[in-house]
């Protein structure tokens, strides 16, 4: 019998309310020795998706009011019996109440434990747990949109989709092997060819997904590079929404890196603003400029501010050459200004280019729509299913190799029972990603990384 766990599943702050998470078979019988309702019916009375009103006790001791809510097993989020005790927000009162909860039967929940029950008591699948996080962790629309598709399950359609071509030729590969004397059609290695082609393009689209799909997630490391007074710090506080960095007229104001992170439309970016890239005596700004070059050919992205009412500098030519190989989008500021800027040398140069006015606030939904483009977010859709976590690329890539292997193989004119092994190593690392067919360390890494009460 699995232990009864409990854990506090609301924000660890003060709040209106908080609710403790109670979840096994002893469920009800735990809530019942510290709840009592005003109405006298007991907790294990209660039928499944109702709620009772009374107070919390620890032992004798009035804690708060509260409301039971309880599902009944198997119809509940983990699969058991499942109490909710909703009570006063706070950091003392739901501390207080878990702490009674656990000194009346129920054990505390490790990370993920609630969804790691709802995963092995068969509620959803691996692809689906995993997605819970993403959810609670979404920075935007449509990450929290991605989040909530794969858990309603169109991420495991798509895989299921391939796996059930993959388990029909391999069955069908078998079944010609294995029983000559029946009546069973000769494998055509042309129509096998071509399944396993329609396969090898659906894993190749499921990846090509992934780090888009990362980065909307987690952000994208920016960095705001330029020499100094082009207005890099004003765009770094335009983005920012308030005055992270300091804006003054003169050169080298900012030596050391601020960092803050937006959210850029739907796109979250961990943004740098660096010391003005200049040759420079100054031994402090030296290092300055010497961390800013570090960062940039560090970055997933650089923004190269310009100003757009300077011609352009020896210190500016250095930048655009600096940058050759990153992913960057040239940004000419002050474009409310007379221009003196030679644009046609950077657009030779640097294949994205915007024109902005920090300090007035225009051309943001311009280098907004230039960083979904330069970091592939454009042409995601996220409703579509998206691979979420590296466990599930690696298995995914796994697949796509086995299934590039039995292509090769059928085409060397190699037995079609190697054809089969190969087949079935690709069915094999599918069942990981979605887990139906996973090892317990591998289940225990993907929960650890929840949080308590989830």
């Amino acid at each position: 019998m699995e232990k009864t766990i409990a854990a506090i599943s609301t924000a660890n702050g003060v709040g209106g309310m908080g609710v403790i998470r109670i979840s096994g078979e002893k469920a009800g019988q735990t809530a019942e020795k510290v709840f009592r309702s005003v109405s006298g019916k007991k907790v294990t009375e209660m039928k499944g998706y109702t709620a009772s009103f009374g107070k919390i006790y620890d032992g004798d001791e009035l804690i708060d009011e509260a409301v039971v809510l309880v599902f009944r097993a198997p119809h509940s989020y983990t699969g058991e019996d499942v109490v909710e005790i909703s009570c006063h927000g706070g950091l003392y009162i739901t501390k207080r109440v878990l702490r009674a909860v656990l000194k009346n039967g129920a054990e505390p929940a490790q990370p993920g434990e609630f969804t790691k029950r709802a995963f092995l008591n068969g509620k959803m699948g691996l692809t689906e747990a995993e997605a819970v996080m993403d959810i609670i962790s979404a920075r935007g629309s449509q990450s929290a949109k991605a989040a909530l598709s794969c858990m309603e399950g169109t991420l495991r359609k798509r895989i299921d989709s391939v796996r059930d071509i993959l388990v029909n030729a391999a069955a069908h590969l078998s079944a010609w092997a294995d029983y000559p004397e029946e009546d069973i059609p000769e494998v055509n290695e042309n129509n096998l060819t071509d399944s396993l082609e329609q396969c090898k393009r659906e894993l190749l689209d499921l990846l090509k997904g992934y780090d888009a799909g990362k980065i909307m997630r987690e952000g994208v490391d920016t960095v705001i590079a330029g020499r100094p007074n082009v207005g890099k710090s004003t765009l770094m506080n335009l983005l920012s929404g308030c005055e992270r960095s300091i804006v003054t007229n003169v050169p080298g104001t900012t030596r050391d890196i601020v960092e803050e992170t937006v959210i850029l439309g739907e796109i979250p970016l961990n943004l740098s603003d660096t010391a003005g890239i200049r040759t420079t005596e100054d031994i402090v700004e030296k290092i300055g400029v010497q961390k800013a070059k570090d960062r940039v050919q560090k970055a997933g992205l650089v923004l190269a501010v310009f100003d757009s009412s300077k011609p352009l500098s020896e210190d500016d030519k250095q930048l655009i050459d600096l940058i050759a190989e990153a992913p960057s989008i040239a940004v000419i500021n002050k474009t409310d200004l007379v221009q003196q800027l030679d644009t046609d040398y950077i657009k030779q140069r640097i294949s994205h280019v915007v024109l902005i006015s920090a300090l007035k606030g225009s051309g943001a939904q311009e280098l907004e729509q230039a960083v979904a483009e330069i970091i592939g977010t454009s042409q995601l859709d996220a409703s579509q299913g998206i691979l979420a976590t590296e466990r599930q690329r690696a298995a995914a890539e796994k697949s796509l190799q086995s299934v590039e292997e039995a292509i090769a193989t059928i085409r060397t004119g190699i037995t079609l029972d190697a054809v089969t092994v190969i087949i079935e190593d690709a069915i094999n690392s599918l069942l990981e990603l979605t887990g139906e067919r996973t090892t317990e360390a591998v289940t225990d890494q993907v929960f650890h990384h929840f949080c308590v009460g989830k």
